[in-house]
């Protein structure tokens, strides 16, 4: 993958002399004593990271953390105090105005916590603000935000105002207006966290569904850590204004780097989190339609297995065939077809555990990972999804099916 924007050793301290204060935060002095020896507000301190082309990127923290503080230093409404932000390759520390200004409204767009939107202007109105200040001709500008507009699933509410909509639909007409600019990339500065929690886990699906259409680069704020292993693609932990570990969810639920992370992620809820794709195992003892009972009866016994799933010469599901019913059809000569169970409980790689406990529980098969064309990537056995709520089972390559 690309690198979209490059972070490198990128502070930002608050204050008239904050240059000074640096030499302070290398020697181990802590953000409370540099506030009272200085007055001076440490946000961020030597922050790098790579974010890439097309990915869901989140930063996460606590209050005070310099989440917040670093997401503004990307389109320098917090101007660094040292360091570097590269964007396709170019430091836009560096910019000046004119080249900020066409930046802002090409490159980059943000979505705040508390929409943001104009009171006196319709849906429609507010997600054509940014074109409107480009100087986009009136027509063009209302195709192109009719279009975001339905892309965040508000058609029809093109004439409301926004004291008309509901907080998640504000909240959409704020992610349209974004779009509406086609940025590369998008910030979004913790823009679920005044919603119920209802609809906040509507707009997490409804943010994952956008992303998957569009691949933009976005970049997330939040400081709940269940939202962000759901949503992030990786993610970056800060504490203090200071980064403390960057991964995958799976990456940073498997090996924190310190004790404060492993402090910060104690209570999730891993079933909201790992996906069939991270506790599936390979799937041992697949049988195609062709070979035949002799073959899927063979297959069983080398492997030590009660059943098989059978598949086309494509890897396709096509059911399942346990022992006793192949030994069965063999003396009677029944084809593997005539065989066939076909009650077989399927999920996609991308389910979530919490969503596929239930099926874990119904059937008396293992459950079958497939993708949309119906080609079998694994299976998943009902210890598997026990285990994954303790420690993450994703590395197991047990062949009992």
């Amino acid at each position: 993958m690309k690198v979209k924007l490059q972070v490198e050793n990128v502070s930002k301290i608050f204050g008239a002399r904050a240059k000074k204060v640096i030499p302070m935060i290398e020697k181990g002095e802590s953000k409370a004593d540099i506030l009272a020896k200085t007055g001076h507000t440490v946000g961020v301190y030597n922050a790098s990271m790579e974010i890439m082309e097309g990915e869901t990127f989140v930063i996460m923290g606590l209050s005070g953390s310099g989440k917040s503080t670093l997401i503004r230093c990307f389109n320098l409404l917090n101007r660094p105090t040292a360091g570097a932000i590269y964007v396709d390759g170019e430091n836009i520390v560096e910019y000046n105005a004119q080249q900020l200004k066409f930046y802002r409204q090409k490159k980059i767009a943000m979505v705040f916590q508390h929409f943001g939107l104009f009171s006196h202007r319709t849906v429609l109105e507010n997600i054509e603000y940014g074109l409107e200040i480009r100087g986009i001709p009136k027509e063009e500008r209302k195709k192109i935000a009719q279009h975001h507009l339905e892309t965040v699933g508000l058609k029809g509410y093109e004439n409301q105002y926004p004291d008309e909509l509901s907080g998640g639909m504000r909240q959409r007409v704020g992610i349209a207006r974004a779009l509406a600019n086609d940025p590369d990339i998008l910030l979004m500065d913790e823009p679920f966290s005044a919603l119920d929690p209802l609809i906040r886990r509507e707009m997490q699906l409804e943010l994952l569904d956008i992303q998957n259409r569009l691949q933009k680069t976005i970049i997330f704020i939040t400081h709940d850590v269940n939202e962000a292993f759901k949503i992030g693609d990786r993610v970056a932990v800060m504490k203090d204004g200071k980064v403390e570990q960057i991964g995958t969810p799976e990456e940073i639920l498997d090996n924190p780097a310190n004790e404060y992370i492993t402090e910060f992620i104690r209570e999730i809820d891993r079933s909201k989190i790992l996906q069939a794709e991270h506790i599936m195992v390979k799937p041992h003892g697949l049988v195609s339609l062709k070979d035949g009972v002799n073959v899927a009866i063979k297959v069983m016994r080398e492997h030590g297995i009660s059943s098989a799933f059978i598949t086309d010469r494509k890897r396709r599901l096509h059911g399942i065939v346990t022992i006793d019913r192949a030994i069965e059809g063999l003396k009677q000569k029944k084809t593997l077809q005539e065989l066939l169970e076909t009650d077989v409980q399927t999920v996609d790689p991308s389910d979530y555990v919490q969503d596929i406990i239930p099926k874990a529980l119904d059937s008396k098969y293992p459950l079958v990972v497939v993708n949309e064309d119906n080609h079998i990537e694994g299976i998943i056995l009902r210890v598997h999804v026990l285990a994954s709520l303790i420690s993450d089972n994703g590395d197991n390559e047990s062949s009992d099916e």
